[in-house]
């Protein structure tokens, strides 16, 4: 008995010296600032932070957990936009608020995670370094902790800077290719013949053996299509801003032969294990290309590949496969609105 009353005695002794160590010697909230930099114009960084549809998409916190369930309140961007989230997997919620918003410069979030009635706040900073790049600040003011929780305050700042880190890295994939997308709608010259030199592509899609009769080849390609959306954005759980425009790629001059063969991809940012075997990855190769961009029903494009391959004769260039990347999704009866990309090399 005399035993038990020693280490209840050591016990209580041993939560006194902890709890007077965490009073004395460790701050009952935590304030700590973290900068970092992208290299997009801060208009497109900030429209990522003050939507939080958008914020959701990238932000670590949200995006970690495929069981999290999250609701959207009005107004959905802006200040005084909110959400709530729950996680049963993980038992966790909260509430999340912009609290203010001065356009491109600045906004406050106030976080409440688990009925904390005490908040998180954070501040966020924009500042353009140059016209094609941004310093994110973050400043980070943690809720008061009771004594016996403040031991939490030491790893708070390491735990917050490692989702930053995952969060720019998701960002930077959101907005290369949301960039990618508006650079290329604002290039567009329909049946102008331009010259370009187009980077390496990493894209998830399907290879295909099809008729070429009559709109059998269109209605295939919009089938196929469908396939690779839902699979990209339902399995894979991909946002549309995570992936670029879908390219078809085939041989330049097989709108002849009775049976078309082609490679119908998404582009991505990087490889990961697929569920589904019909599904595969192909890497297009950087490669200089003669370009046209055409609008109008799908058999209409053929005239504009015989262009590309006539300027390829013409320029004495041998030529390979013919890209056809679709700047709207293809859809049945609707026409197409495209880039077709002939590769062209001495």
């Amino acid at each position: 008995m005399r035993f038990f009353k020693i280490i209840a005695v050591f016990i209580i002794l041993l939560i006194g010296a902890y709890a007077a160590s965490m009073y004395y010697f460790v701050d009952e909230s935590k304030d700590f600032k973290i900068e970092k930099e992208i290299n997009y114009p801060v208009e497109k960084v900030f429209s990522q932070f003050n939507n939080l549809q958008n914020f959701t998409r990238w932000n670590n916190f949200f995006t970690r957990s495929k069981s999290i369930d999250i609701d959207y309140y009005t107004p959905y961007e802006g200040q005084g936009s909110s959400i709530s989230y729950t996680d049963p997997k993980n038992d966790t919620d909260g509430e999340m608020f912009l609290r203010y918003e001065n356009p491109n410069k600045t906004l406050r979030y106030q976080l409440f995670e688990d009925r904390n009635e005490s908040p998180t706040l954070v501040d966020v900073k924009f500042k353009a370094v140059a016209p094609e790049k941004t310093k994110i600040t973050w400043i980070v003011h943690t809720p008061k902790l009771s004594v016996l929780r403040r031991v939490e305050n030491f790893w708070t700042e390491d735990r917050f800077a490692e989702n930053i880190d995952k969060s720019m890295g998701n960002l930077n994939n959101v907005l290369g290719n949301k960039v990618e997308k508006d650079n290329q709608m604002a290039a567009i010259k329909y049946d102008s013949l331009m010259v370009e030199n187009e980077e390496e592509k990493l894209l998830l899609g399907i290879n295909v053996s099809t008729s070429n009769k009559k709109d059998a080849l269109y209605k295939n390609i919009v089938m196929n299509y469908n396939k690779i959306y839902n699979y990209t954005t339902m399995d894979l759980g991909k946002k549309d801003d995570e992936f670029g425009f879908p390219v078809l790629i085939t041989d330049a001059d097989n709108y002849k032969d009775k049976e078309v063969s082609y490679f119908l991809g998404i582009p991505l940012s990087k490889k990961f294990g697929l569920t589904d075997n019909n599904f595969s990855f192909r890497t297009q190769s950087p490669t200089q290309n003669y370009v046209m961009y055409y609008k109008g029903n799908y058999a209409g494009r053929i005239k504009a590949i015989q262009q590309l391959i006539q300027k390829a004769k013409k320029d004495e260039m041998r030529f390979g496969d013919i890209r056809q990347t679709f700047i709207e999704r293809p859809a049945e009866d609707q026409d197409v609105n495209m880039k077709l990309s002939l590769s062209v090399f001495k």
